[in-house]
């Protein structure tokens, strides 16, 4: 590697540069082929530089995590600022989940329950969640579904496409139906009841 390549990475781009690397291997082979030392080495410097970003493969899987998540809910706002909000959203989110298998495995692995270890982690994915959550609100009627209620609904329709997200990964439903599934369910026939429709129940 040439002198002028250590320094950029002196001066601030390993970091950066470590998790493009990462993100290269998880798409190759999911969470378990990412490792500081393969990434130091496709980045092109000793394992030892790593140290200075990561303290581990898990710090490292945390900021591919949490790069993740904030792509993740730019394409949720994204879709939140269509006619129909939270069908859109709903088609986004597996849409995200077919399009990048590793990452969205990733970001919904065990890594995601250590928030106080992540904090970077947990602020953008509680920041992708918010925006679901706009969307729920965005449906609201009436006034009712405020405070708890728009949480349970938002939890309600989050668990409906991550549920479809998964079903179809793992291969239980094909994924060439992929685009019929998400139509038969994100939008359903008049009169129906939608994902905007879920309310937490009355105590």
């Amino acid at each position: 590697m040439s002198t002028s390549g250590r320094s950029t990475y002196h001066h601030g781009h390993l970091r950066s540069a470590l998790i493009a690397a990462a993100r290269a291997l998880l798409d190759e082979g999911g969470p378990d082929a990412v490792g500081l030392r393969e990434a130091a080495r496709r980045v092109g410097v000793s394992p030892t530089a790593t140290y200075r970003h990561f303290r581990d493969k898990e710090a490292l899987l945390a900021a591919v995590a949490a790069e993740g998540f904030r792509e993740f809910g730019a394409a949720l706002a994204e879709a939140g600022r269509a006619s129909e909000p939270l069908s859109a959203m709903g088609a986004a989110y597996v849409d995200f989940a077919l399009a990048r298998p590793g990452m969205f495995r990733l970001m919904f692995s065990p890594l995601i329950a250590k928030g106080e270890l992540h904090p970077e982690l947990k602020a953008a994915a509680d920041e992708a969640f918010a925006a679901l959550r706009r969307g729920v609100e965005s449906r609201a009627a009436d006034g009712e579904g405020q405070g708890e209620g728009v949480d349970a609904a938002a939890i309600a329709a989050w668990s409906l496409v991550h549920g479809l997200s998964h079903l179809i990964l793992d291969g239980v439903l094909p994924r060439e139906s992929a685009q019929a599934f998400k139509q038969a369910i994100l939008t359903p026939p008049k009169g129906a009841p939608d994902l905007g429709r879920f309310t937490a129940p009355k105590r």
